[in-house]
């Protein structure tokens, strides 16, 4: 069951659920659009090592856009800070960014309750596009838990994720034991 745009107002009024900036022209029937931030990041390596912290380097998207090209993975930025504390948020492109062939996760388009955060995106293109911060990117819908949360991830002592900045976050694999 996703919630209905009235009941994410519900939560927002309550506080189980938080957008910053808020904007409720971006609220449709049961999803919150969100936008890109300004800040993208690649790896510096080509081959990355899933055991290694992999390093990034940050660029800002200037005023006149920046042109994303295949074959080049990209993690960018939600604009929107969001908490969520009675609900799991899913992040999923729009209809209208797949349509410019643009993927804005590769696998991690669940958040868990507790998260608090600006969204890192797992950009990828089918063929070069321009965008632009500021442009509408994703949408979160939200789901309501069936049970008690043992423990929030925000409270959790190995939360690799929990918040995170308004700059895209590389991936925290290399903290894992195996």
């Amino acid at each position: 069951m996703i919630l209905s745009d009235q009941r994410i107002l519900e939560e927002i009024e309550k506080g189980t659920i938080k957008i910053d900036p808020y904007d409720r022209e971006c609220l449709g029937s049961n999803s919150y659009d969100v936008h890109l931030g300004k800040w993208l990041a690649t790896y510096r390596e080509h081959i990355l090592d899933a055991k290694k912290h992999n390093q990034i380097e940050y660029f800002e998207i200037p005023d006149e856009g920046f042109v994303l090209y295949p074959h080049i993975f990209y993690l960018g930025v939600t604009q929107e800070y969001t908490e969520t504390h009675a609900h799991v948020p899913f992040l999923e492109g729009k209809s209208s960014t797949g349509r410019l062939g643009i993927d804005i996760h590769a696998t991690a388009g669940k958040g868990d309750v507790g998260f608090c955060g600006n969204w890192t995106l797992e950009i990828s293109v089918k063929q070069p596009v321009r965008i632009y911060k500021g442009m509408p990117i994703g949408q979160l819908i939200y789901f309501p838990v069936e049970g008690e949360i043992e423990v929030k991830y925000n409270q959790k002592k190995n939360a690799k994720y929990s918040g995170q900045p308004d700059r895209p976050i590389e991936s925290m694999m290399w903290k894992n034991k195996f």
